[in-house]
């Protein structure tokens, strides 16, 4: 979600009475992972055994530009925000001049490769394309490159002009540490402002079957190219369902020339007369609108084969639902109007046409209210988000799924969403929360996200919970969130009903997390809680967490300042939790409240181990955030300062820790 700038414009004034070093927290360098090797294979920039057992299963192999053979230049280690190393996957990233090349070494046999990379904008804006060479021990093809999907400036919902003034004049940025508006003299805004969202990807089936040790080489032709990373697959052949309805029959168009919806459309409602399912064969298929699906199950040939491809189009007039756009989507209908129910949809992808953020559209790849639903094994691409879903409605399971180059969120159980799942997906460069649950002003209950992993949110954080009832967040793995989020979050905020009953965030690692906050001018935790219109005090447990590289704290507990002394932080519990390596402190409270720690072991740790501010009233019997000492907490960084000892020092220098390593 965005914050709480974005929403309001109103800074928290917590700088008037923070105590310790006032230091810019930006411009950070980091030390460097292991040595390249031709054929070393990371998970989220990882060696893969310090996040075993977490995170998704997928069937491609991850491989770092930086670690790869190049005549180019590597750019990074760096968490600044605004550049290109810090949207890349580990904060590294090979730029190369045209003619300059980037060479990997498949480490087993792969028939596709995904290449994750940023290319510059337009002058003006709206983006460019531009060829990359892919070659092999069979020649070469072209890659079209673009950056049309990438390239946002300014304050939220943020512009696609790189020359645009600011969009909030009104409201306080921290570059002036002011409100430029009522500001004199008017201070000098640098454009383009707060470049962001570089980042897009392209997959490309190679033709033939390559065998492990051979090479792909990528070389840029006519622009600079940046590149990430390459994963690559060996993708099995289409699936073929002779059982099911197929699409070509009412005339969809498998070229992609002609609009194809209205053609599903009459497959959907035939397959639902005969109770047989819906079969899309491989294909480009062009769709501009929403498809609406109830009782109905639509499977694919493979989400490399069966492509659902639509425009953005505008509409005449504003819908209902404030929409001014629509476009590609497979919608449940909404929960007004009942809802859907037994919608399965698998083995396909959907790619939109988002290029620009407008909160009231509804331009999602999947949407509505679904029930007793399932989502398995779809790519999703360029929509403004992956999956928004909008209760009340009850399980449904969203699995298997890679939802990347998103404007906002990448899935998002909205509003009354109960006992659902989303379990092994993939999502990377999302323009907000990459999973969240948001139970605005209706409860969500029993849901989890479970096994998912997390690259490079550019906004806002990797795993965000807004109130709900009995929520588990377990094995995940959350890499890389760029500005204003991190890792893992919860927060009574957003008009989200508050927590009840339990929530757990269990087994989870997060990898090079904790932004700096723009309004605070404060690094957040790689796990932060935030109290902003109520209190946490239900059954709250964090345990079997592994924070890795931290740019700041490991864990946040804070509260607004604004309202401080009327919501606190309590009982939280951690426990069997490891910590390695944070530029600062492994605990940061900034509330009032309590917390009790159990197995927390920690290591390389930048600054104090504990920044304990309470809600800065500093009385003389001590901090207001108690902390308890249950045993086991080794590395020396809490024993020191229990039960409430005030040290408050919210920016201490930032020392950059080693690459972790196994424990």
């Amino acid at each position: 979600m965005s914050s709480d700038e974005r929403r309001t414009g109103v800074p928290p004034r917590w700088s008037v009475l923070l105590l310790g070093v006032v230091l810019g927290a930006t411009g950070i360098p980091y030390a460097a992972e292991a040595a390249p090797t031709a054929t070393r294979v990371t998970r989220a920039a990882l060696d893969p055994v310090l996040s075993a057992g977490r995170g998704a299963t997928v069937a491609f192999l991850e491989q770092e530009a930086e670690n790869a053979a190049t005549n180019g230049t590597v750019i990074g280690p760096d968490r600044t925000a605004y550049t290109l190393p810090a949207e890349a996957s580990g904060r590294s990233a090979v730029t190369l001049d045209p003619g300059e090349w980037v060479e990997f070494t498949l480490p087993r046999a792969a028939n596709a490769i995904t290449v994750r990379y940023s290319i510059p904008d337009a002058p003006n804006g709206g983006g460019i394309t531009a060829p990359l060479t892919v070659g092999t021990r069979h020649g070469t093809r072209t890659m079209t490159l673009t950056s049309q999907y990438s390239w946002l400036y300014n304050q939220y919902q943020f512009s696609n002009d790189p020359q645009a003034d600011l969009l909030h004049p009104d409201w306080w940025i921290t570059e002036c540490q002011c409100v430029p508006a009522a500001t004199t003299p008017a201070p000098v805004i640098t454009k383009p402002f707060r470049p962001a969202h570089f980042y897009d990807e392209q997959r490309l089936l190679l033709g033939r079957t390559y065998r492990a040790g051979d090479k792909v080489r990528l070389t840029a032709r006519n622009v600079p190219t940046t590149i990430d990373l390459l994963d690559s697959e060996l993708v099995g052949l289409p699936k073929v369902d002779l059982t099911g309805v197929n699409p070509l029959l009412f005339g969809a168009d498998p070229t992609g020339r002609r609009d194809s919806a209205p053609a599903i459309e009459r497959a959907i409602a035939y397959a639902r007369k005969i109770d047989r399912k819906v079969y899309l064969p491989p294909g480009v298929f062009q769709v501009n609108r929403h498809i609406v699906v109830d009782d109905v199950t639509i499977t694919g040939a493979g989400n490399w084969y069966t492509i659902i491809k639509g425009r953005e189009v505008a509409l005449d007039e504003p819908a209902p639902d404030g929409s001014v756009h629509t476009g590609v989507g497979f919608y449940g209908r909404s929960a007004a109007e009942g809802g859907s129910r037994n919608v399965h949809l698998s083995g396909f992808a959907i790619q939109g046409d988002v290029r620009e953020r407008i909160d009231t559209d509804q331009v999602n790849g999947v949407g509505g209210a679904m029930s007793d639903s399932t989502i398995d094994g779809l790519y999703i691409q360029h929509t403004k988000v992956g999956l928004w879903f909008d209760g009340p409605m009850s399980n449904t399971r969203v699995t298997n799924n890679i939802i990347v180059d998103q404007i906002a969120d990448g899935l998002n159980f909205h509003t009354g969403v109960v006992n659902s799942v989303a379990r092994n997906n993939f999502v990377r460069n999302t323009g907000d929360d990459a999973l969240a649950m948001w139970a605005e002003r209706t409860t969500n209950a029993g849901n989890t996200f479970d096994r998912n992993t997390v690259q490079s949110p550019t906004l806002a954080n990797g795993i965000a919970i807004y109130g709900g009832r009995d929520t588990t967040v377990s094995n995940n793995l959350v890499a890389d969130p760029v500005r204003e989020g991190s890792a893992l979050h919860a927060g009574t905020r957003f008009s989200a009903e508050p927590f009840t009953g339990f929530l757990r965030f269990t087994n989870n690692t997060t990898a090079r997390s904790g932004t700096f906050e723009l309004n605070w001018r404060i690094g957040l935790g790689a796990i932060w809680f935030y109290a902003l219109q109520g209190s946490f005090d239900s059954d709250i447990r964090v345990s079997g967490d592994h924070y890795l590289d931290s740019t700041y704290n490991a864990i946040m507990l804070v509260s607004e300042w604004g309202v401080k002394d009327l919501y606190s932080i309590d009982a939280i519990r951690f426990s069997d939790i490891r910590v390695d390596g944070t530029g600062t402190s492994v605990l940061s409270a900034r509330a009032g409240g309590s917390a009790s720690f159990k197995n927390v072991d920690a290591r390389n740790v930048g600054a104090a181990g504990v920044n304990n501010c309470g809600r800065f009233g500093f009385p003389a019997t001590g901090s207001e955030f108690g902390l308890t000492d249950l045993g086991g907490n080794d590395g020396g960084w809490l024993g020191p300062y229990v039960p409430n000892v005030i040290t408050c020092d919210d920016r201490p220098p930032v020392v950059p820790p080693p690459a972790p390593s196994e424990w």
